[in-house]
């Protein structure tokens, strides 16, 4: 057994229980100002997710265009992920996520400005900048200063308080950004603009807001200025892969945490992407796209409400948290083969709702796994790790799907995905085992 297992150990046999009444008021604000902070940002991205295809189709582009946009968008986010995490943890937090708002604000104004195939790339490309330096920069912020603030606590809590924001945000942020073209959308005609625009300029609007809050509510101690920073990061891409990697097979929990999220991800992604294409023929096409509308914000709010019980789950399992995945994804393989047997609208929303109840609960788990293991240094490259390795599953997971379902049904597809969730179940029980191991 090694040093970090013999570490990791104590500081599991050491952690306090989360108590709100028994944190200072400095830790306290800075959850409340963390869950202000998801809210808006997400209701900025959500004011968008429920017309963006609606939105391309209007500007003239055919179902294989949209694909490829969305290309454009995962192989930038892929690329960039690592050198950006890096140079989050090189410069700071807050900067790069300063520099991710700007990213954002360039691809929704590039988007309003046009109707060109070419232009709309760019301005989803923008959109792969701006996950790629989102990805792993307030959230080690937000870990790192409660840590400092509230020493040995459990932060699975405090994730779950800010997962709970962050869904919301996004839910919320749908269901306004559908209502607004039915609102504003004539008289955004009348002018020249598409009637999804005016969704695009509120959330351009509320990330300005973002931009204003994150530069006068969070705070961070700057970090020596290296101009070469980002050109270093591009450059140490190898290497932050190979220590990254290697931490990861040094570190056994690690290894089998991150394995067991590309399978969840290779199994739920598929579902979260095709789910309106299977429901839609179930439904009457004079209001069949309302209800895919309000389904989705269920959908949403369904993840919020299980991130809110994911610290009741974690104190079932004694706050085991490998235990509390394990049960989750084991929860969620049973979910995903009862939706795939629901051929009516009502029976399938029940049971999709349940299965979004427990991606909700799934999430801050097994980020307080990650976060025992890594130290700040490294805190932003191994989130970015994850993410991208979770991407690459999700990519794999439509990939296998799409297949299985152009040759079978999309029902055959998403019951072969939960053996994807299986897989996850066995490699996280054996992530228990080590942990135990480790604890001894």
């Amino acid at each position: 057994m090694d040093g970090g297992g013999n570490v990791d150990a104590a500081r599991m046999a050491t952690e306090i229980e989360f108590s709100s009444a028994a944190l200072t008021p400095t830790a306290r604000r800075h959850i409340r100002v963390f869950q202000i902070h998801q809210f808006l940002d997400r209701f900025a991205m959500g004011l968008t997710v429920a017309v963006v295809a609606l939105a391309l189709t209007d500007r003239g582009m055919d179902l294989f265009q949209i694909s490829l946009l969305f290309g454009v968008y995962a192989l930038t986010t892929l690329t960039m992920e690592l050198p950006f995490g890096g140079l989050a943890d090189s410069v700071g937090r807050k900067p790069v996520f300063l520099l991710a708002i700007v990213a954002s604000l360039i691809s929704l104004a590039l988007f309003l400005s046009t109707s060109d195939f070419h232009v709309l790339a760019l301005s989803f490309a923008f959109i792969g900048f701006g996950r790629a330096l989102r990805s792993g920069t307030l959230d080690a912020w937000f870990v790192e200063t409660f840590k400092a603030e509230a020493p040995d606590v459990d932060v699975q809590p405090a994730l779950a308080k800010a997962q709970w924001a962050n869904a919301v945000g996004l839910a919320v942020g749908a269901v306004v950004g559908g209502v607004l073209p039915d609102v504003l959308g004539a008289g955004a005609e009348r002018i020249g603009f598409s009637i999804y625009d005016v969704s695009y300029a509120a959330s351009f609007a509320v990330m300005l807001g973002v931009f204003v809050f994150t530069m006068s509510s969070i705070v961070e101690t700057p970090r020596p200025k290296n101009g070469n920073a980002l050109r270093q990061g591009f450059a140490s891409v190898p290497t932050v892969i190979r220590d990254a990697s290697l931490l990861a097979l040094k570190h056994p929990v690690l290894a089998m945490l991150l394995a067991s999220l590309a399978f969840f991800l290779m199994a739920t992604n598929p579902v979260e992407v095709i789910w309106p294409t299977h429901a839609k023929p179930m439904l009457d096409e004079g209001y069949a796209n309302t209800v895919i509308g309000v389904v989705t914000a269920i959908y949403f709010f369904a993840i919020a409400f299980g991130a809110s019980l994911s610290p009741l789950v974690s104190r079932i399992f004694k706050r085991r948290h490998a235990m509390t995945l394990a049960a989750t994804f084991a929860g969620l393989a049973g979910a995903q083969i009862a939706l795939a047997l629901q051929g009516g609208i009502v029976g399938f929303v029940a049971v999709f709702t349940l299965y979004s109840v427990i991606l909700g609960v799934s999430e801050t788990p097994a980020s307080a796994i990650l976060h025992r293991c890594v130290g700040d240094h490294q805190r932003s490259t191994m989130l970015s790790l994850r993410s991208l390795i979770q991407q690459l599953g999700a990519a794999l997971g439509l990939v296998i799907a799409g297949a299985v379902a152009d040759a079978y049904s999309t029902p055959i597809a998403w019951i072969v995905g939960a053996a994807f969730l299986l897989m996850a179940v066995m490699l996280t029980l054996m992530l228990v085992r080590q942990q135990a191991a480790e604890a001894e």
